[in-house]
């Protein structure tokens, strides 16, 4: 199992907007990311706006991909993508780019 860490910034005017969307997200959602094999999936999110993301699996390349097919990301990663600085033209799961991991505590 791979442990995956990735950073994004959520704009300061949509933090508490955000967090409420991430309250009840979509149950059709959770399953697709379950499906594909998003395990321990968790975001954290500072006041000024930093996301931290991690999440465990096999393989992200290939659960990104899997989670690509589906509908349901591309309508929750279109109705994402304003709540979010620098993208640079991608959606805000093409633009997770993994940190690299330098200790684990096992």
């Amino acid at each position: 199992m791979r442990r995956i860490c990735f950073l994004l910034k959520v704009r300061a005017d949509r933090l508490e907007e955000y967090r409420e969307r991430h309250a009840d997200v979509w149950p059709e959602m959770r399953r697709a990311l379950s499906g594909a094999g998003w395990r321990n999936y968790s975001l954290f999110l500072r006041e000024d706006g930093l996301l931290v993301g991690y999440l465990e699996t096999e393989d992200f390349g290939a659960a990104r991909e899997a989670m690509a097919r589906t509908e349901v990301n591309a309508r929750w990663q279109a109705e994402m993508a304003e709540f979010f600085e620098e993208l640079d033209g991608v959606g805000p799961d093409e633009a997770m780019r993994p940190l690299t991991e330098v200790f684990h505590l096992d």
